[in-house]
């Protein structure tokens, strides 16, 4: 099959098309005939050499995935031939094929495309374990996201709305800014024009936000803790400025706030079914009925995952980059 496995770090244009053999699925496996994959900044890290995969998976970039269910491995019962699944993966997705955990699978419904059903995994999963299973958040707390325009910040938006929270974004331009609020945010903050902090502290009444979901780190984390409410929960999801940061620990502890984050690659299989199971029960009916959609930034060809990966790269994209892998879409 056709693959993107870097063999060595380097910019985009180390992403080339390589001849692999076709995984075969293990003991409760799937293997997905692969129509789309979607993009995401640890595909980026990896390929710099800053992100390797967990041990066994495989070296192939690619955390998700959506096509067809052309073999079943042993002890596969839930899923049949034939099924059209998209899958979170600890990689291998840049391929024609990939194995994939059937717990780790979900059905793609009707009126969902391909290339939409590949943009959701990864996103869905990170956000709804952070934002209402880590953070608790519940209808009518306000939600602070960073990043508001990225793959991250428009699912936690769309998420957001359905579950009934509001959402302070912050975004690199007006432009961003106007496109986070269109997509359904209640204020969107130009952190380079305006001190989000005060901001988001402003738009609270001086509150604060009840929950802060943030990619960047670093430096950040001092002045999110600050616009952050009394017992709110603040969630580190990446570290885009850093991983290392001074805090207040009286101040934390007098606002009685907390402090917390996590990571999904490499937990185990049994978690990430478990999350697909609730994802199933309670976000994936509202998939089925079109309430949900991720927002698409642009469509690539697999052969041109380098220009995939530019785009990222550049900042200037606003929801998901999917590569276009099979025919099927």
């Amino acid at each position: 099959m056709k693959a993107i496995d870097p063999t060595e770090a380097g910019g985009p244009e180390v992403l080339r098309l390589v001849e692999r053999p076709v995984p075969r699925p293990g003991r409760g496996e799937v293997l997905i005939e692969v129509a789309a994959a979607g993009v995401n900044r640890p595909d980026i890290l990896q390929r710099r050499g800053l992100y390797p995969p967990p041990p066994g998976a495989p070296s192939i970039l690619g955390l998700e995935v959506a096509g067809t269910v052309v073999a079943l491995g042993a002890n596969v019962d839930s899923i049949g031939l034939g099924q059209q699944v998209c899958a979170l993966l600890a990689g291998g997705g840049y391929a024609e094929y990939a194995a994939a955990p059937a717990g780790q699978c979900l059905p793609v419904p009707e009126g969902l495309l391909l290339t939409e059903a590949a943009a959701m995994p990864e996103t869905l999963f990170t956000v709804w374990t952070n934002l209402f299973e880590r953070a608790f958040a519940t209808e009518g707390e306000t939600v602070l996201v960073h990043g508001g325009t990225s793959g991250i910040g428009t699912m936690a938006i769309a998420l957001g709305r359905l579950f009934g929270l509001h959402l302070i974004v912050t975004c690199g331009s007006d432009d961003k800014c106007r496109r986070a609020l269109e997509i359904g945010a209640d204020h969107a903050i130009n952190y380079r024009t305006a001190d989000f902090a005060e901001e988001a502290k402003r738009l609270t009444g001086g509150r604060g936000a009840d929950v802060i979901l943030d990619m960047v780190g670093g430096d950040y984390l001092p002045r999110n803790l600050d616009c952050l409410a009394e017992e709110g929960r603040h969630v580190s999801i990446a570290v885009q400025r850093g991983a290392a940061a001074e805090i207040n620990l009286a101040r934390l502890m007098m606002r009685r706030q907390i402090l917390t984050g996590s990571t999904l690659r490499a937990r185990s299989v049994e978690f990430k079914s478990l999350v697909a199971d609730e994802l199933a029960r309670t976000v994936w009916p509202l998939v089925a009925e079109g309430r949900l959609r991720p927002v698409i930034d642009s469509v690539y060809p697999l052969q041109n995952s380098a220009g995939a990966h530019k785009h990222i790269e550049s900042g200037e994209h606003i929801g998901k980059i999917v590569l276009l892998v099979g025919e099927n879409r």
